[in-house]
C-alpha cells in the first residue's frame, strides 16, 4: 500500500503538486486549485497538532470505514464535506500567494511523512484511533484524492 513513509511515493506526490497551477481545471468538487492547497496545508497542520479542529458533535468512530478508506485500492468518493476548520471557504486558511500556499502544503506533507508516532494527533474524527502508519497512508490517500480532483 502506498504511503508517504516511502520517499519515492512522497516525492511523486510533491512533483504532482508542483504541476498544479491557478488555472488547473477541476474534474469534480468545488475547490479551486489555490483553495485545495490551503485545505491540504490546514489538514496536515491539524494532524500535526498545530491547528485545532472541533471534534464531531457526536463521537462516531468507524473502524470499518477506516479500513475501507486506507486499505482498499479504490478512489475516495467525491462530494464529502470537509470540516469547517479546514475548509478555506469557511474557517480554513484563505488563499493568499499561490507559491507560498503550495510550499505550505508540500511542507506539511513532508512533515507528516517525517513525523514520529507521538508527533501526530491520536484520533481521526471519523476513523477513530490512528497509528503512525495509518496517518502516513491517510496523507497519501488524501493528497491523491485532491490531485485526482485536478487530473494530476
Amino acid at each position: 500500500m502506498k504511503s508517504v513513509a516511502d520517499p519515492r511515493v512522497l516525492e511523486s506526490l510533491v512533483q504532482r503538486l508542483e504541476t498544479l497551477t491557478p488555472q488547473s481545471q477541476r474534474r469534480f468538487g468545488t475547490l479551486t486549485p489555490h483553495e485545495m492547497l490551503c485545505h491540504l496545508g490546514d489538514a496536515t497542520s491539524h494532524v500535526l497538532g498545530e491547528r485545532p479542529v472541533d471534534p464531531p458533535s457526536r463521537e462516531r468512530r468507524r473502524p470499518f470505514m477506516k479500513w475501507i478508506a486506507l486499505s482498499l485500492p479504490l478512489p475516495w468518493p467525491k462530494g464529502f464535506k470537509t470540516r469547517r476548520a479546514i475548509d478555506p471557504r469557511l474557517e480554513g486558511t484563505k488563499p493568499s500567494e499561490f507559491r507560498a500556499d503550495l510550499d505550505r502544503a508540500v511542507d506539511g506533507l513532508r512533515r507528516v511523512a517525517a513525523a514520529g508516532g507521538k508527533d501526530l494527533i491520536p484520533l481521526h474524527p471519523i476513523f477513530g484511533t490512528m497509528a503512525l502508519e495509518d496517518w502516513h497512508r491517510w496523507a497519501y490517500r488524501h493528497t491523491e484524492h485532491h490531485l485526482r480532483q485536478f487530473g494530476l
